[in-house]
């Protein structure tokens, strides 16, 4: 399929330079790749596009195996988003996403149906699909490590070795971050001579980069950087937290307990999407209980939910169906949901590092956003923090109703394997629902169930109306997402 073509497909008129630079690396070249750039700047395409190519220019099995391409996350949502990005692609390369929380054998019976070229996934289920010859490791020619920073830390090292080790026929490697890794493990196996793609901000700490700072001839000042030794440019080069297109702001909590000061504060943002992050998951039930009993609509995201309820969280978020996320850290990496002008650290982030995905997760593309520190009298800003941190002076709120979101989410126990499309959900939600089409916003339709947003003054009238009736001559549940 031709480029433009795909760019279509993903209503995006072209490329930016960082992708275009890393295209021109991965398919004008046979070495590895290296590439550094900002979260929201588009870095999973800048990937699957020339993968795509390169797979789309060969045989899409190797000697009968597949697939041809792993890509290693280090979360399963990072997973299943980046394999829905290939799928809205309509390249017809054949993916598959694979990650504990569920069974692997279901996953077997997928990929044996599906016979993937590409396979997204976590390491320890790709060891475990590996091992037991589930898919071949024989037919593997790439290998992309997303966010390869938290990959390779040690609590994944021994998974990660295991893994690259048993690739024998690996030809190409392709690394990814929005930070840097202080080093990369022997055992990823570099080669000597590769591309390092790095357009993360100049510091101001260090005052100038590594050996890699001098763009190649013709290029600009973050343009594509060639080395023999990958793994000192990246312990030198470190990363500025100013993000021009973000505004930052400090918001004074009287009491130690912020609670009411957060209720303050997103009262006073109304509908904007917003994102607040706490370092505990009893401290998200807690914040989120709070907020649930003061009237806010929100969706609640980490890591002790089954999966899921994290899905239908995110799904809920995402569609505009909740107005606000709170979250631990784990939403801070691998979530690309576009449209958050907040984030909120109600928590400050454990590390410098935690930072820079917080805030990576508004902004995205060349849009603006806003990072809200909400600070007690014992709190600070942390000295890694780059840029002006302003006083937020908006006047907070004292009792104003917290405001509702536009959308709520439906779920309908019948997807694809049930012979039910988008098509059939909009037909059956107006004719029998009493919807108008203007009514209906995102769907997205899954294997054995559905997602729906309708607007929400609509959603008593449209179950009571859809009570006990079938879609497409089939009874199933269809039910609201709390």
């Amino acid at each position: 399929m031709d480029l433009q073509d795909i760019l279509n497909k993903l209503r995006i008129s072209q490329l930016n330079e960082m992708q275009q630079h890393a295209a021109e690396a991965i398919t004008g070249s046979d070495g590895d790749v290296v590439l550094l750039s900002p979260t929201g700047t588009g870095k999973t395409l800048a990937y699957l596009l020339p993968l795509v190519q390169l797979i789309n220019g060969q045989s899409s099995m190797v000697n009968g195996q597949w697939p041809t391409a792993l890509v290693i996350t280090p979360g399963r949502e990072l997973a299943l988003q980046s394999d829905q990005v290939l799928k809205s692609m309509g390249c017809g390369v054949r993916s598959a996403a694979c990650y504990g929380g569920r069974a692997a054998m279901d996953e077997h019976r997928v990929l044996r149906e599906v016979r993937p070229q590409i396979v997204f996934g976590t390491p320890g289920r790709l060891n475990d699909h590996l091992g037991k010859d589930n898919i071949s490791r024989y037919s593997v020619r790439y290998l992309v490590i997303d966010e390869f920073d938290k990959c390779l830390a040690m609590g994944f090292h021994a998974e990660m070795q295991r893994l690259i080790k048993g690739l024998p026929g690996l030809t190409r490697r392709i690394l990814l971050s929005a930070t840097n890794a202080e080093q990369i493990p022997q055992f990823v196996n570099l080669s000597k001579k590769g591309t390092l793609i790095d357009f993360l901000p100049e510091s101001t700490a260090s005052g100038q980069r590594s050996m890699f700072n001098v763009a190649l001839s013709g290029e600009s000042a973050h343009a594509r950087h060639s080395s023999n030794e990958f793994g000192s440019a990246l312990a030198q080069s470190q990363p500025s937290m100013f993000n021009d297109r973000v505004t930052l702001y400090e918001v004074r909590s009287p009491q130690k307990d912020k609670l009411n000061t957060l209720r303050q504060l997103l009262i006073q943002l109304g509908n904007e999407s917003s994102i607040v992050f706490l370092n505990y998951r009893d401290s998200v039930e807690r914040v989120n209980h709070y907020l649930v009993g003061q009237g806010f609509v929100t969706s609640r995201f980490h890591g002790g939910m089954e999966q899921r309820q994290r899905e239908d969280m995110l799904y809920k978020f995402s569609n505009g169906s909740a107005n606000v996320l709170v979250a631990t850290d784990l939403a801070s990496r691998g979530l690309d949901i576009p449209d958050i002008q907040n984030i909120i650290h109600y928590h400050l982030p454990e590390s410098e590092e935690g930072y820079i995905h917080r805030v990576g997760r508004t902004a995205r593309w060349d849009a603006t956003g806003r990072t809200f520190f909400i600070l007690n009298s014992e709190e600070h800003i942390p000295d890694y923090v780059e840029g002006d941190v302003v006083p937020y002076t908006e006047a907070l709120p004292q009792s104003t109703e917290p405001p509702q979101p536009r959308m709520a989410t439906l779920y309908i126990g019948k997807g694809k394997k049930d012979k039910v499309s988008k098509g059939d959900i909009v037909g059956f939600l107006c004719k029998t629902g009493g919807l108008q089409a203007a009514d209906i916003g995102r769907i997205d339709v899954k294997d054995r169930y559905a997602y729906v947003a309708i607007r929400r003054e609509k959603l008593k009238q449209t179950l009571h109306l859809v009570q006990g009736q079938k879609i497409k001559g089939l009874k199933t549940i269809i039910e609201p997402i709390h």
